[in-house]
């Protein structure tokens, strides 16, 4: 999937009505999701992704990734949302990234992916 159609994807499947919110949530979600990857996950899935996406994925990979459940993980993109973004709304943003991921890379990958989250996070990939 090339770099327009995954933004395009996230804004119809978040409800976003213009592009500069798409990929704002793109980025955010990305950076939020790469900080929780080990093991080369993050540049694993890097490297599926558009050139413009790969640098949210990995910007933030620590030696000790952060272990959170989705209701931590929702809150957090909340917050890096801003704009009086709640856990709920994020989740709805979430869920049209890791969808629209789900689209644009392997499934082996999206399983080696989902393979290092919690259970609660399946929901959001469909």
């Amino acid at each position: 999937m090339q770099y327009d159609e995954f933004i395009k994807a996230v804004g119809e499947r978040g409800g976003h009505s213009d592009r500069e919110a798409a990929l704002r949530t793109t980025q955010v979600v990305l950076a939020d999701l790469g900080q929780r990857l080990k093991g080369g996950e993050a540049e694993n899935l890097a490297a599926q992704l558009p050139a413009e996406l790969k640098g949210p994925v990995t910007e933030h990979v620590a030696a000790d990734p952060v272990v959170d459940d989705v209701d931590d993980f929702l809150r957090r993109v909340a917050d890096h949302l801003g704009e009086g973004t709640d856990p709920a709304e994020a989740r709805t943003q979430v869920a049209a990234v890791l969808t629209t991921l789900s689209h644009a890379v392997s499934d082996g990958e999206i399983s080696d992916l989902r393979s290092q989250l919690p259970a609660g996070f399946g929901p959001l990939f469909e």
